[in-house]
């Protein structure tokens, strides 16, 4: 694994995933892709155009789409799925529940527009809760990938393993963090950032943030590791352990409600640890339903700018 340096390089995980889906279509003929009249958003659109017998616009029926990918999969298919993540793990949660993830069929969920990242659409679009609602599902394997690489490799892994997968994108360009990623695996979390005092354990599209206070804590002394915690479930409970011991506090981000994601899978991890340990202190949505603003906007308000982050670390710490 080598980082990237260069973070003014800007990419979004929607391209990643388009970019993979065409990779996959080429070398795969078992994998389709369904989506649910959104194909231009989620950017399957692509994947529809190079390759038309093996995609499926399903309309405005999400709980349709993931019963017809069940269905594909029985055929020994690897169905693909997209739509928006508000969509996909609300109105079509039992589905996935009952008729994918019960009987742990090799379907893929890929979904775009999460957390706030639909801005000005408002409470009706964002999606808050899906890591929570995904994590609780037996059988699921739950990924939040960072950057463009890493939803390249995410995606790309997810269609190797057998079983159903729920992978959790964004909408806008996010700082292209990686170089490479050869090592990537699903269920081991990546050390972005070696530190002593305090870790952050960060996913999704909330690492850049994470880097960038990292940076200005160790301006003031404070060193900072820094954990890409890409899947959520299976969470890596050594990494996080090795923290715990090895810090003296760890912060998670998410961009995500602080009930049920990443930061309380962190917290029933270090709970469970005999011992001394670090204090873990969540970082992420508050349990209110976000305004109408730039995503970037409502992250600082929810104090998941540098400074927020920063000032959290200074006070756990001292």
């Amino acid at each position: 694994m080598r980082i990237e340096s260069n973070k003014t390089l800007v990419r979004s995980t929607r391209t990643a995933y388009s970019d993979a889906l065409l990779e996959l279509g080429r070398e795969n003929d078992k994998v389709v892709v369904l989506d649910a009249d959104l194909s231009e958003s989620t950017m399957t659109c692509k994947f529809a155009e190079k390759y038309p017998g093996k995609f499926f616009n399903m309309g405005i029926a999400e709980q349709s789409m993931m019963g017809t990918a069940a269905g594909l999969a029985t055929c020994g298919m690897i169905p693909v799925c997209s739509t928006f993540s508000v969509f996909a793990s609300l109105r079509s949660g039992e589905q996935i529940r009952t008729s994918v993830a019960y009987p742990r069929l090799n379907v893929k969920i890929v979904t775009t527009h999460s957390g706030l990242s639909i801005g000005t659409a408002g409470a009706t679009h964002f999606c808050e809760e899906d890591l929570a609602i995904m994590r609780a599902i037996p059988n699921m394997t739950v990924i939040a990938p960072a950057d463009y690489l890493e939803t390249m490799q995410a995606v790309k892994a997810a269609v190797e393993m057998d079983g159903p997968v729920y992978i959790r994108l964004g909408r806008g360009d996010a700082p292209v963090l990686y170089a490479d990623l050869d090592d990537y695996r699903i269920g081991r979390a990546i050390t972005y950032r070696e530190g002593s005092d305090v870790t952050i354990a960060a996913t999704g599209v909330m690492l850049q943030r994470a880097v960038a206070a990292a940076e200005a804590l160790e301006q003031q002394g404070v060193s900072c590791r820094i954990l890409d915690i890409h899947t959520i479930k299976p969470l890596d409970k050594e990494a996080v352990e090795k923290a715990a011991r090895e810090t003296r506090a760890i912060i998670t981000l998410e961009e995500h409600n602080v009930f049920g994601g990443l930061g309380s899978a962190v917290a029933e991890t270090v709970a469970a640890m005999p011992g001394e340990k670090a204090i873990v202190k969540i970082l992420g949505i508050p349990d209110v339903f976000g305004g109408v603003a730039s995503a970037e906007l409502l992250w600082d308000s929810y104090h998941m700018d540098a400074a927020g982050i920063c000032n959290t670390a200074l006070e756990l710490i001292r």
